[in-house]
């Protein structure tokens, strides 16, 4: 019994800090959202997450290593709705399908990054390659088994189908509508058919 509290007592200050480590994060994205990149300070996201300099830079030492983590935190979570997404299904022709249009939600609902410093930091890390070859795999997964279905076209490779989904799609970040993201779904879907003979 006394073992236990020094593991009870590591795990509640272990969630904590993963708490607070939240929080920074969480307030930081809404600052940066609200002042763009140049606009926000340390002592700004100090003060707002309620916590003190010092213990602010425990955590992070600086506004852009806040961001990064952030950025790891959305793809992390973007992946993670993309493999559920899959899994609701047995059907593979359903699957791609619900996993293309999940992509191109989440690419309509990330155009919200218009400071163009924000995406220019959080888009050249290694982050965005790792989470772009992952969802690839994924994809040409998808695809692999709906070419072995009859469902999906077998005259491309499925990597290369895959690549085709992805540039298709990124088109949603622009898109207007939740009915444009649709449209675009649909072309995207209606390429992978199989041809007519």
């Amino acid at each position: 019994m006394l073992q236990l509290v020094p593991k009870l007592w590591n795990d509640t200050i272990d969630a904590h800090r993963q708490q607070v480590r939240e929080a920074i994060m969480s307030t930081t994205a809404v600052l940066v959202d609200e002042h763009g990149l140049l606009g926000v300070t340390m002592s700004q996201i100090a003060e707002q997450t309620g916590i003190g300099r010092a213990t602010l830079y425990k955590y992070f030492p600086d506004v852009e290593a806040i961001l990064h983590a952030w950025h790891e935190r959305q793809i992390h979570a973007h992946l993670g709705q993309l493999a559920t997404v899959a899994e609701r299904h047995s059907d593979p022709n359903l699957r791609l399908e619900a996993v293309l249009r999940t992509y191109a939600d989440i690419a309509h609902q990330s155009q919200g990054h218009r400071d163009t410093e924000l995406t220019a930091l959080l888009h050249r890390s290694d982050q965005i390659a790792a989470a772009e070859h992952h969802l690839h795999g994924m994809l040409t997964g998808l695809i692999s088994d709906g070419i072995a279905a009859g469902a999906v076209r077998d005259d491309m490779a499925p990597a290369e189908l895959a690549s085709f989904c992805l540039h298709a799609l990124t088109a949603a970040r622009g898109a207007t509508s939740k009915a444009e993201v649709h449209r675009l779904v649909a072309v995207t879907l209606a390429g992978l058919q199989p041809p007519n003979d």
